[in-house]
Protein backbone atom coordinates (compact mmCIF):
# COMPACT_ATOMS: atom_id res chain seq x y z
CA UNK A 1 0.00 0.00 0.00
CA UNK A 2 1.68 3.27 -1.19
CA UNK A 3 0.38 6.57 1.15
CA UNK A 4 3.07 6.79 3.23
CA UNK A 5 2.65 3.33 5.03
CA UNK A 6 5.99 2.92 6.95
CA UNK A 7 7.93 0.37 9.68
CA UNK A 8 7.05 2.78 12.23
CA UNK A 9 2.87 2.49 11.29
CA UNK A 10 3.30 -0.83 11.09
CA UNK A 11 4.14 -0.79 14.94
CA UNK A 12 1.16 1.47 15.18
CA UNK A 13 -1.15 -1.13 13.93
CA UNK A 14 0.38 -3.64 15.97
CA UNK A 15 -0.19 -1.55 19.58
CA UNK A 16 -3.46 -1.18 18.25
CA UNK A 17 -4.67 -4.73 17.66
CA UNK A 18 -8.38 -4.61 15.70
CA UNK A 19 -11.69 -5.61 17.78
CA UNK A 20 -11.72 -9.30 18.52
CA UNK A 21 -14.95 -9.61 16.54
CA UNK A 22 -12.49 -8.27 13.53
CA UNK A 23 -10.18 -11.02 13.06
CA UNK A 24 -9.74 -10.70 9.35
CA UNK A 25 -9.38 -6.66 9.51
CA UNK A 26 -6.62 -5.05 7.40
CA UNK A 27 -5.00 -1.72 7.52
CA UNK A 28 -5.83 1.36 5.86
CA UNK A 29 -5.30 5.03 5.45
CA UNK A 30 -8.05 7.84 4.41
CA UNK A 31 -7.23 9.52 1.50
CA UNK A 32 -10.09 11.89 1.40
CA UNK A 33 -13.67 12.96 2.77
CA UNK A 34 -16.83 13.16 0.71
CA UNK A 35 -20.52 14.47 1.91
CA UNK A 36 -21.56 10.60 2.85
CA UNK A 37 -18.57 8.42 2.28
CA UNK A 38 -14.99 8.13 3.33
CA UNK A 39 -12.20 7.10 0.77
CA UNK A 40 -9.62 4.46 2.05
CA UNK A 41 -6.50 3.59 0.35
CA UNK A 42 -5.44 -0.25 1.48
CA UNK A 43 -3.54 -3.49 0.26
CA UNK A 44 -6.89 -4.82 -1.46
CA UNK A 45 -7.29 -1.12 -3.58
CA UNK A 46 -9.42 2.10 -2.62
CA UNK A 47 -12.74 1.91 -1.11
CA UNK A 48 -15.77 3.80 -0.68
CA UNK A 49 -16.89 3.12 2.97
CA UNK A 50 -19.47 4.00 5.33
CA UNK A 51 -18.55 6.92 7.74
CA UNK A 52 -17.80 4.84 11.06
CA UNK A 53 -20.72 4.61 13.53
CA UNK A 54 -18.76 5.04 16.66
CA UNK A 55 -15.33 6.25 17.90
CA UNK A 56 -13.07 9.06 16.01
CA UNK A 57 -14.81 10.91 13.88
CA UNK A 58 -12.41 10.51 10.24
CA UNK A 59 -9.61 13.05 9.38
CA UNK A 60 -7.89 12.96 6.07
CA UNK A 61 -4.68 11.14 6.90
CA UNK A 62 -6.16 8.87 9.44
CA UNK A 63 -4.93 5.18 9.75
CA UNK A 64 -7.69 2.92 10.22
CA UNK A 65 -8.73 -0.76 10.54
CA UNK A 66 -11.34 -2.22 7.81
CA UNK A 67 -13.74 -4.73 8.34
CA UNK A 68 -17.09 -5.39 8.26
CA UNK A 69 -20.12 -3.64 9.92
CA UNK A 70 -23.19 -5.56 11.23
CA UNK A 71 -24.89 -6.11 7.96
CA UNK A 72 -21.84 -7.74 7.05
CA UNK A 73 -20.63 -4.63 4.69
CA UNK A 74 -17.47 -3.48 4.39
CA UNK A 75 -16.90 -0.46 6.50
CA UNK A 76 -14.23 1.57 8.65
CA UNK A 77 -14.28 -0.40 12.16
CA UNK A 78 -11.51 1.66 14.27
CA UNK A 79 -9.83 5.18 14.04
CA UNK A 80 -6.09 4.79 15.60
CA UNK A 81 -4.38 7.42 17.44
CA UNK A 82 -3.01 10.17 16.03
CA UNK A 83 1.03 11.21 16.39
CA UNK A 84 -0.12 14.70 15.04
CA UNK A 85 -3.46 16.62 13.77
CA UNK A 86 -3.53 20.18 11.81
CA UNK A 87 -6.36 22.18 13.24
CA UNK A 88 -8.35 25.19 13.11
CA UNK A 89 -11.61 27.05 15.17
CA UNK A 90 -14.37 25.84 12.80
CA UNK A 91 -14.99 29.13 10.17
CA UNK A 92 -17.62 30.87 12.08
CA UNK A 93 -17.46 33.86 14.25
CA UNK A 94 -19.70 32.38 17.11
CA UNK A 95 -18.16 28.80 16.70
CA UNK A 96 -15.76 27.44 19.28
CA UNK A 97 -15.23 23.86 17.76
CA UNK A 98 -12.31 22.60 16.70
CA UNK A 99 -12.40 21.63 12.71
CA UNK A 100 -9.64 19.20 12.46
CA UNK A 101 -7.61 19.38 8.73
CA UNK A 102 -5.63 16.39 8.54
CA UNK A 103 -3.85 14.24 10.60
CA UNK A 104 -0.62 12.17 10.95
CA UNK A 105 1.23 14.85 9.15
CA UNK A 106 5.27 15.15 9.77
CA UNK A 107 5.31 18.64 7.56
CA UNK A 108 3.24 21.57 7.51
CA UNK A 109 4.44 24.08 4.52
CA UNK A 110 3.18 27.22 4.76
CA UNK A 111 2.50 28.74 1.10
CA UNK A 112 3.19 32.34 0.35
CA UNK A 113 3.56 33.08 -2.86
CA UNK A 114 5.82 36.41 -3.73
CA UNK A 115 2.99 37.48 -6.63
CA UNK A 116 0.85 39.78 -3.62
CA UNK A 117 1.87 41.55 -0.64
CA UNK A 118 3.38 39.46 2.12
CA UNK A 119 0.50 39.22 4.77
CA UNK A 120 2.83 39.03 8.30
CA UNK A 121 -0.19 38.43 10.45
CA UNK A 122 -1.63 35.90 8.23
CA UNK A 123 2.09 34.02 8.31
CA UNK A 124 2.60 33.94 11.96
CA UNK A 125 -0.84 32.83 12.67
CA UNK A 126 -0.18 29.83 10.29
CA UNK A 127 3.09 28.67 11.72
CA UNK A 128 1.84 29.32 15.22
CA UNK A 129 -1.36 26.57 14.13
CA UNK A 130 1.73 23.99 12.20
CA UNK A 131 3.94 24.20 15.59
CA UNK A 132 1.22 23.64 17.47
CA UNK A 133 -0.05 20.39 15.19
CA UNK A 134 3.15 18.34 16.25
CA UNK A 135 4.75 18.51 12.95
CA UNK A 136 7.26 20.36 11.59
CA UNK A 137 6.57 23.58 9.98
CA UNK A 138 8.64 24.52 6.79
CA UNK A 139 8.00 27.64 4.46
CA UNK A 140 7.56 27.13 0.77
CA UNK A 141 7.59 30.31 -1.16
CA UNK A 142 6.12 29.98 -4.77
CA UNK A 143 6.09 31.82 -8.11
CA UNK A 144 9.58 33.07 -7.38
CA UNK A 145 10.15 33.39 -11.40
CA UNK A 146 6.57 35.77 -11.46
CA UNK A 147 8.03 38.93 -8.79
CA UNK A 148 11.24 40.94 -9.21
CA UNK A 149 10.45 41.50 -5.66
CA UNK A 150 11.40 38.05 -4.76
CA UNK A 151 14.33 38.16 -2.72
CA UNK A 152 12.97 41.08 -0.75
CA UNK A 153 9.62 38.49 0.08
CA UNK A 154 12.42 35.95 0.86
CA UNK A 155 13.97 38.13 3.36
CA UNK A 156 11.34 39.02 5.23
CA UNK A 157 9.95 35.67 5.11
CA UNK A 158 13.57 34.45 6.73
CA UNK A 159 13.20 37.26 9.23
CA UNK A 160 10.00 36.50 10.50
CA UNK A 161 9.90 32.71 10.75
CA UNK A 162 12.94 32.77 12.33
CA UNK A 163 13.87 28.95 13.47
CA UNK A 164 11.67 27.76 10.05
CA UNK A 165 13.36 26.40 7.28
CA UNK A 166 12.72 28.16 3.95
CA UNK A 167 12.55 26.96 0.43
CA UNK A 168 12.00 29.14 -2.53
CA UNK A 169 10.43 27.49 -5.76
CA UNK A 170 9.39 28.23 -9.26
CA UNK A 171 6.90 25.47 -9.93
CA UNK A 172 6.56 26.39 -13.87
CA UNK A 173 10.21 26.93 -14.22
CA UNK A 174 11.41 23.15 -12.00
CA UNK A 175 13.19 25.96 -9.72
CA UNK A 176 13.70 24.51 -5.94
CA UNK A 177 11.48 21.02 -6.41
CA UNK A 178 14.66 19.31 -5.65
CA UNK A 179 15.18 21.24 -2.61
CA UNK A 180 11.97 20.44 -1.54
CA UNK A 181 11.92 16.94 -1.81
CA UNK A 182 15.02 17.05 0.14
CA UNK A 183 12.60 18.56 3.15
CA UNK A 184 10.46 15.34 2.87
CA UNK A 185 11.66 11.63 4.22
CA UNK A 186 10.47 8.54 2.60
CA UNK A 187 7.15 7.62 3.76
CA UNK A 188 6.54 11.16 5.14
CA UNK A 189 3.24 13.26 4.64
CA UNK A 190 3.73 16.84 3.83
CA UNK A 191 0.76 19.24 3.65
CA UNK A 192 0.38 22.63 2.01
CA UNK A 193 -1.04 25.15 3.39
CA UNK A 194 -1.62 28.35 1.88
CA UNK A 195 -4.75 30.72 0.22
CA UNK A 196 -6.66 30.38 -2.68
CA UNK A 197 -4.41 31.40 -5.86
CA UNK A 198 -1.10 30.59 -4.05
CA UNK A 199 0.00 28.06 -6.45
CA UNK A 200 -0.46 24.90 -4.41
CA UNK A 201 -2.32 23.00 -6.92
CA UNK A 202 0.07 23.65 -9.91
CA UNK A 203 3.09 23.10 -6.79
CA UNK A 204 1.36 19.64 -6.70
CA UNK A 205 1.59 18.58 -10.34
CA UNK A 206 5.09 19.41 -10.72
CA UNK A 207 5.90 16.97 -7.56
CA UNK A 208 4.05 14.35 -8.43
CA UNK A 209 4.92 14.55 -11.79
CA UNK A 210 1.66 14.58 -13.40
CA UNK A 211 -1.85 16.72 -13.61
CA UNK A 212 -3.50 15.13 -10.57
CA UNK A 213 -5.04 18.88 -9.74
CA UNK A 214 -6.78 21.36 -11.74
CA UNK A 215 -5.14 24.98 -11.99
CA UNK A 216 -6.75 28.12 -12.64
CA UNK A 217 -5.93 31.78 -13.34
CA UNK A 218 -5.55 34.17 -10.32
CA UNK A 219 -7.45 37.71 -10.92
CA UNK A 220 -5.95 40.41 -11.92
CA UNK A 221 -7.64 42.91 -9.66
CA UNK A 222 -7.44 41.46 -6.01
CA UNK A 223 -4.49 38.72 -6.55
CA UNK A 224 -6.54 36.06 -5.56
CA UNK A 225 -7.58 32.81 -6.86
CA UNK A 226 -10.18 30.15 -7.52
CA UNK A 227 -10.56 27.06 -5.44
CA UNK A 228 -9.87 24.75 -7.83
CA UNK A 229 -8.91 22.64 -4.52
CA UNK A 230 -12.66 21.61 -3.15
CA UNK A 231 -11.56 18.91 -0.89
CA UNK A 232 -8.29 17.40 1.18
CA UNK A 233 -7.07 14.64 -0.44
CA UNK A 234 -3.72 12.65 0.14
CA UNK A 235 -1.72 12.41 -3.00
CA UNK A 236 0.85 9.43 -3.37
CA UNK A 237 4.72 11.19 -4.64
CA UNK A 238 7.21 9.06 -6.01
CA UNK A 239 9.80 7.80 -3.27
CA UNK A 240 7.28 6.76 -0.87
CA UNK A 241 6.00 10.38 0.53
CA UNK A 242 2.95 11.47 0.23
CA UNK A 243 1.41 14.99 -0.34
CA UNK A 244 -1.88 16.42 1.43
CA UNK A 245 -3.76 19.63 -0.84
CA UNK A 246 -5.77 21.65 1.05
CA UNK A 247 -8.25 23.55 -0.02
CA UNK A 248 -7.63 27.81 0.16
CA UNK A 249 -7.87 28.74 3.20
CA UNK A 250 -9.41 32.51 3.78
CA UNK A 251 -9.05 32.66 7.53
CA UNK A 252 -7.16 30.22 10.00
CA UNK A 253 -8.69 31.09 13.84
CA UNK A 254 -5.93 29.58 15.84
CA UNK A 255 -7.71 26.67 18.01
CA UNK A 256 -6.35 25.76 22.05
CA UNK A 257 -2.57 26.60 20.21
CA UNK A 258 -0.67 27.32 23.45
CA UNK A 259 2.25 25.12 22.58
CA UNK A 260 2.60 26.90 18.73
CA UNK A 261 2.41 30.14 20.54
CA UNK A 262 5.49 29.03 22.59
CA UNK A 263 7.51 27.98 19.74
CA UNK A 264 6.46 30.97 17.22
CA UNK A 265 6.86 34.02 20.26
CA UNK A 266 10.11 32.09 21.99
CA UNK A 267 11.54 35.52 22.35
CA UNK A 268 8.96 36.98 23.87
CA UNK A 269 8.67 34.52 26.46
CA UNK A 270 12.28 35.32 27.19
CA UNK A 271 11.16 38.59 27.51
CA UNK A 272 8.64 38.09 29.99
CA UNK A 273 10.92 36.53 32.28
CA UNK A 274 13.40 39.28 32.69
CA UNK A 275 10.70 41.77 33.57
CA UNK A 276 10.86 43.43 37.54
CA UNK A 277 7.67 41.69 38.23
CA UNK A 278 6.64 38.27 37.86
CA UNK A 279 3.14 39.60 37.37
CA UNK A 280 4.21 42.02 35.33
CA UNK A 281 0.93 43.15 32.59
CA UNK A 282 3.97 44.73 29.90
CA UNK A 283 2.06 47.69 30.11
CA UNK A 284 3.09 50.73 31.73
CA UNK A 285 5.08 49.13 35.20
CA UNK A 286 8.50 49.94 35.77
CA UNK A 287 11.09 47.26 35.10
CA UNK A 288 9.03 45.75 31.95
CA UNK A 289 11.65 44.48 29.51
CA UNK A 290 9.02 44.30 26.71
CA UNK A 291 8.51 48.01 26.98
CA UNK A 292 12.54 48.64 27.25
CA UNK A 293 12.34 46.37 24.30
CA UNK A 294 10.27 48.24 22.06
CA UNK A 295 11.66 51.42 23.36
CA UNK A 296 15.11 50.17 21.92
CA UNK A 297 13.69 49.01 18.79
CA UNK A 298 14.86 45.91 19.42
CA UNK A 299 11.38 44.24 19.79
CA UNK A 300 9.15 44.76 16.49
CA UNK A 301 5.96 46.42 17.47
CA UNK A 302 4.17 45.12 14.93
CA UNK A 303 4.67 41.52 16.42
CA UNK A 304 4.21 42.64 19.19
CA UNK A 305 0.64 43.76 18.45
CA UNK A 306 0.12 40.15 16.47
CA UNK A 307 0.90 38.24 19.95
CA UNK A 308 -1.30 40.44 21.43
CA UNK A 309 -4.20 40.05 19.07
CA UNK A 310 -3.63 36.05 18.81
CA UNK A 311 -3.59 35.74 22.65
CA UNK A 312 -6.62 38.21 22.84
CA UNK A 313 -8.26 35.60 20.52
CA UNK A 314 -7.25 32.29 22.31
CA UNK A 315 -8.33 34.03 25.58
CA UNK A 316 -11.47 34.40 23.89
CA UNK A 317 -12.08 30.92 22.48
CA UNK A 318 -11.20 30.00 25.99
CA UNK A 319 -14.08 31.55 27.87
CA UNK A 320 -16.68 30.11 25.00
CA UNK A 321 -15.44 26.83 25.90
CA UNK A 322 -15.48 27.43 29.25
CA UNK A 323 -19.35 28.98 28.55
CA UNK A 324 -20.25 26.05 27.11
CA UNK A 325 -18.42 23.79 29.49
CA UNK A 326 -20.92 25.31 32.10
CA UNK A 327 -23.93 25.16 30.17
CA UNK A 328 -23.57 21.15 30.06
CA UNK A 329 -22.59 21.04 33.83
CA UNK A 330 -25.31 22.74 34.37
CA UNK A 331 -27.93 20.69 32.13
CA UNK A 332 -26.23 17.41 33.62
CA UNK A 333 -26.76 18.98 37.14
CA UNK A 334 -30.38 19.88 36.21
CA UNK A 335 -30.81 15.90 34.84
CA UNK A 336 -29.02 15.15 38.07
CA UNK A 337 -31.76 16.95 40.66
CA UNK A 338 -34.92 16.06 38.19
CA UNK A 339 -33.30 12.63 39.31
CA UNK A 340 -33.11 12.48 42.70
CA UNK A 341 -36.52 14.48 42.96
CA UNK A 342 -38.07 11.72 41.22
CA UNK A 343 -36.30 9.16 42.88
CA UNK A 344 -37.26 10.96 46.03
CA UNK A 345 -40.91 10.83 45.19
CA UNK A 346 -40.95 7.24 44.63
CA UNK A 347 -39.17 6.39 47.97
CA UNK A 348 -41.86 8.99 49.44
CA UNK A 349 -44.70 6.98 47.49
CA UNK A 350 -43.30 3.67 48.55
CA UNK A 351 -42.75 4.75 51.99
CA UNK A 352 -46.19 5.61 52.06
CA UNK A 353 -47.40 2.61 50.70
CA UNK A 354 -45.81 0.71 52.84
CA UNK A 355 -46.95 2.39 55.95
CA UNK A 356 -50.43 2.28 54.45
CA UNK A 357 -49.99 -1.68 53.99
CA UNK A 358 -48.40 -2.16 58.23
CA UNK A 359 -51.59 -0.14 59.02
CA UNK A 360 -54.07 -2.27 57.17
CA UNK A 361 -52.27 -5.43 58.01
CA UNK A 362 -52.49 -3.84 62.44
CA UNK A 363 -55.92 -3.11 61.85
CA UNK A 364 -56.97 -6.46 60.87
CA UNK A 365 -55.11 -7.97 63.58
CA UNK A 366 -56.58 -5.84 66.70
CA UNK A 367 -60.08 -6.50 64.80
CA UNK A 368 -59.05 -10.24 65.24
Amino acid sequence: MEYGFTDKTAELFRANTAPDAQDAAIPGRVVRLDRNRVLVASAVGQLHLPYPTHGLVPATGDWVWLGHNSAGEPAVVEVLPRHSALSRKRAFEASSEEQILGSNIDIVAVVVPVDRPLTHNRLERTLVAAWDSGATPLVVITKADLAHLADDVVGEVILQAAGVDVVTTSAEQGDGLEELMQHIPQGATLVLLGPSGAGKSTLINALAGRDVQQTGAVRAGDGKGKHTTTSRELVPLTGGAVLMDTPGVRGFGLFDADEGMEEMFGDLEELFSKCRFTDCAHQAEPGCAVQEALAEETLDPRRWASYLKLQRELAALARKHDAAARRAYQREWHQKVMSAERGQRAAERYRHDQAEERAAKSGKRRKR
